[in-house]
């Protein structure tokens, strides 16, 4: 009810809404926030499938080499003597058939090599960490990394070779990893193309959403730009049944909502300007003229005297209204609380305006209720205002009837109370309507369209409700439903 808070100001900037030049933060803002939590996905997801798959090689060759030697070792467990240890490597080495894949090799307890598979020159020494550890320990050792001499990376697993207590050589496999380090970096290279292949899905698909979202933003944008500017009543085209579609049907319901707004200030502006200068020009005329004693007949000063009186009232009632909306729109409208009967507070309005309509040729007819009404709680010059402008306005809008019944009955839980007039009623589409701020539809009559406003104010902070509606027979009736205490 009543006019719009929400106003636009021409040359006040539009910053509540988005604008163009925002929209490419909120595709950064978008594409960053998503996009780095997929590369943190991914790249978590590759260095866990590298590092299990190098762990997984890596531990595969250690487990092969570690039982290939314990198996090697365990020919020379009967051997008696250090020569016998020596005739038996030497022939192992020869018949060696895996030189292809491993290098057999035969350190003594010096650390030096005595045979290899290989053929390499006798009394270096390889200097890795697994020979040194088996020497010393007198258990199996692996080691992997690169090797001192070559550079390049080799694993390698030095078995004890004990004869009586005492360790006399090494029983040594030497295997490269360049293969398996190939293998490996060739999986993390499919898993890394992999991975950006995911990321370039991820972001063309976040660039395809987000876009689906910034354009039709920025196109509301604008059309909230025109709306803010003045072009009140423009339309958004609906292309999605989102939260976009709502949003679009938000703005348009807004936007039509605003131009009916000022389309009815504009109508109040003219109608109050209107009823203003009526008045006015009434009293001015007729005081000019009485004051210049042009009327001489006593009737006929007596007629202008009572047109002053008669339109300084109503200029009195429109300003009244007047003040009674700016109260309303400012929040100012309050009720003093005190008991009332009802049944006696209508009937002094019917009692004031039935002298009145009986002088206009109008027929008040007042219905009372047998049953006892008790007291309400409720503002009595309030509730007089509203069947004062309900009785105007039957007058106004239906005093063509030529009758106006009032009536009032208790209810179960309330009170009802019933202004009828025998007028041409208010049209269908029009019904609706007739109780907004200013509205004042297709009827001639003099009026700003306030005061059913006003009335139905009165009667919510009452708690009750006012129904407006067409008579059956014709014409319009307005009842007010009162509960009780």
């Amino acid at each position: 009810m009543g006019f719009l808070k929400m106003r636009f100001s021409k040359d006040k900037p539009a910053n509540s809404f988005l604008n163009p030049a925002k929209m490419h933060g909120l595709r950064k803002r978008w594409m960053f926030n998503n996009i780095s939590v997929v590369v943190f996905i991914v790249t978590f997801a590759v260095v866990g499938i590298s590092t299990a798959l190098a762990s997984y090689f890596y531990s595969s060759m250690s487990t092969g080499l570690l039982a290939k030697a314990q198996t090697a070792s365990n020919f020379f467990k009967n051997i008696q003597t250090s020569a016998a240890y020596i005739q038996y490597a030497e022939n192992l080495t020869e018949t060696f058939t895996d030189k292809d894949k491993l290098e057999l090799q035969f350190i003594n307890a010096n650390g030096l090599i005595q045979l290899s598979s290989y053929g390499l020159t006798a009394g270096t020494s390889p200097g890795t960490g697994d020979i040194s550890n088996a020497i010393s320990a007198g258990t199996i050792s692996l080691w992997r990394g690169t090797d001192p001499s070559t550079g390049e990376r080799i694993m390698a697993v030095s078995s004890p070779i004990v004869v009586g207590d005492q360790v006399v050589g090494l029983l040594r496999y030497v295997t490269s990893l360049k293969v398996v380090d190939q293998q490996i970096f060739i999986i993390i290279g499919i898993s890394i193309l992999i991975g950006i292949g995911i990321i370039a899905i991820v972001y063309s698909s976040n660039l395809y959403f987000i876009r689906s979202i910034v354009e039709p933003v920025a196109e509301m944008t604008q059309i909230a730009k025109r709306i803010a500017a003045g072009g009140y009543g423009v339309q958004i085209e609906k292309k999605f049944n989102d939260e976009i579609g709502e949003l679009s049907d938000t703005i348009n319901d807004m936007s039509m909502k605003i131009s009916q707004s000022e389309k009815m200030k504009s109508e109040f502006i003219s109608s109050v300007s209107h009823e203003l200068r009526t008045p006015l020009t009434a009293i001015s005329g007729w005081a000019e003229t009485l004051a210049a004693g042009e009327v001489q007949e006593q009737e006929d000063m007596q007629k202008g005297l009572n047109i002053i009186v008669s339109e300084s009232r109503r200029l009195t009632k429109l300003v009244e209204e007047l003040l009674e909306f700016s109260r309303i729109e400012d929040g100012r409208f309050f009720l003093n609380i005190e008991p009332v009967d009802i049944k006696a507070a209508l009937e002094d309005a019917v009692f004031t305006y039935r002298e009145f309509f009986r002088k206009e040729g109008i027929l008040l007819e007042y219905r009372e209720c047998e049953e006892d009404i008790p007291e309400l709680s409720a503002d009595p010059s309030r509730l007089h205002q509203v069947f004062s402008n309900l009785l105007d306005n039957a007058a106004k809008h239906g005093g063509s009837g030529k009758k106006i019944i009032v009536s009032i009955e208790k209810l179960e839980h309330e009170v009802r109370i019933t202004v009828r007039d025998f007028g041409p009623g208010i049209p269908p589409e029009e019904l609706p309507h007739v109780k907004y701020m200013f509205y004042k539809g297709s009827s001639k009559a003099r009026g700003n369209g306030i005061g059913l406003s006003v009335c139905e104010e009165i009667v919510g902070l009452h708690n009750g409700r006012l129904e407006i509606s067409n008579a059956e027979g014709g014409g319009v009736e307005a009842a007010i439903y009162l509960p009780f205490n």
